[in-house]
């Protein structure tokens, strides 16, 4: 019988202040079945404490208290991996998957925190490597599992209408022409020639971009804000929090939301959740 499992996406700016700052009383209400977290910034230990009774798989950054993904779950992923690419993108705790059986039907589930970069230095070089690999990755997952999903902070706004300062933001990292050509082709037309934003073409690979197929032609909905100014207050924000799902997914999605916080002090985190239901077990 079809059931409805509820995805949620957040970066956690470090668990251990979120959960200080509120993060479990979201948890309780937002009934979640399976939620992916980036920014973990914490060991095993301490994420188990963060999120007693939930089956976690996570990669740690070999840089003590930086980046950091995981998956949580409310049963055991049947397995899961954590190479993206060549050294050191398999070691920089940005790319965990796992494989889930929901009533015999498979769903691939990925946290993935792309870098924040830095236009015309190394960390600007090191975002684009793991776009690259990225970008040969969805291919084989998509192929893996025809279900399948990636989620998280990809640092990047993919149009206009996700950033509401777009105009000034136009030669920063987050949203050079560069970085949103990677995104018209990961959500091009499956193996079609893609004009991207940045004069370039490529081939599309077909994945869909569930908040933007969700909300449509609209501003947002913004998932980050600025701690500068009253960014949160205003609502500008940026719009770098998806869910990338297959096509065959992302036609069971039911509903979509960011659970912005109500208020700026409120607030567990400068992310809001992405949260998502799809219809599995059909």
């Amino acid at each position: 019988m079809p059931r409805t499992i509820r995805i949620a996406s957040v970066n956690v700016n470090g668990i251990r202040a979120a959960v200080r700052n509120g993060m479990g009383g979201w948890l309780e209400t937002a009934d979640v079945d399976i939620l992916t977290l980036q920014e973990v910034r914490a060991g095993d230990a301490d994420l188990e404490k963060c999120l007693p009774g939930w089956e976690i798989v996570h990669h740690e950054s070999h840089q003590k208290g930086r980046s950091g993904v995981a998956i949580a779950s409310r049963v055991a992923p049947m397995a899961s991996r954590s190479v993206l690419g060549p050294e050191p993108l398999d070691q920089s705790g940005r790319w965990i998957e796992a494989d889930f059986d929901v009533d015999g039907e498979p769903l691939t589930v990925v946290s993935a925190y792309v870098h924040s970069g830095e236009d015309g230095t190394p960390k600007q070089e090191a975002k684009y490597a793991f776009l690259d690999a990225m970008e040969a990755r969805l291919p084989v997952l998509a192929e893996h599992s025809p279900l399948a999903v990636v989620m998280g902070d990809f640092n990047v706004g993919h149009r206009e209408l996700d950033i509401r300062n777009w105009k000034g933001n136009l030669k920063k990292a987050g949203f050079l022409r560069r970085e949103r050509a990677y995104l018209d082709r990961f959500t091009g037309p499956a193996g079609q020639t893609v004009q991207c934003i940045d004069e370039t073409e490529g081939t599309g690979l077909g994945w869909v971009d569930v908040g933007r197929t969700w909300a449509g032609e609209v501003d947002g909905p913004y998932t980050w804000w600025s701690n500068r100014g009253q960014a949160f207050d205003n609502d500008t924000g940026w719009r770098i929090d998806y869910h990338l799902a297959t096509a065959e997914l992302a036609a069971r999605v039911s509903a979509y939301r960011v659970d912005r916080a109500a208020s700026y002090a409120e607030r567990w985190s400068d992310h809001a959740p992405v949260v998502v239901d799809y219809t599995l077990g059909l």
